[in-house]
């Protein structure tokens, strides 16, 4: 499978098992599988940014990141094939190839977003990495760790 930034993937659980992160989102919500993710692709690393459909959630921790910080680029609300989701890029995370279970689609064919809102969620990430650099962590799991044990899997 040729894996592209700006598609949306699904994860296998073989993932969480292999990482056991409780910072990671749960597994198996409900009933439903874990939520899909847009995906960045930098070198053997994908980053999965994952999305929910729990926008009433999100709106108000938005708003009280919005009053304190003037900005929120950790969480945005966007419209994704024609509904509003949340793309919770503090809860991004690496992962490898190896892991993804399948693309995920609409109609019939692989969902990509569009353009303008792939470039708003890389240069937030790309963002968020420079503030760790600096070293102001906003992402939940321990990203430096994952990427490691990730990297060692490729040796």
């Amino acid at each position: 499978m040729e894996v592209k930034t700006g598609y949306i993937y699904h994860i296998k659980d073989e993932y969480f098992d292999v990482v056991n992160d409780s910072m990671l989102m749960s597994n198996h919500e409900r009933g439903k599988k874990r939520p899909t993710y847009f995906t960045i692709k930098e070198k053997e690393i994908l980053w999965f940014i994952p999305l929910s459909s729990k926008v009433e959630k999100y709106k108000p921790i938005i708003e009280k990141k919005v009053r304190k910080h003037g900005q929120c680029r950790t969480i945005l609300i966007r419209e994704i094939a024609g509904v509003n989701s949340v793309i919770l890029l503090q809860n991004a995370f690496p992962t490898l190839e190896k892991y993804i279970s399948h693309v995920h689609t609409f109609e019939g064919k692989p969902l990509k977003v569009i353009d303008a809102l792939k470039n708003e969620i890389l240069d937030d990430f790309k963002y968020l990495m420079s503030l760790k650099k600096r070293g102001f962590n906003l992402f939940f799991t321990d990203i430096d760790k994952i990427k490691a044990m990730m990297l060692e899997e490729l040796k």
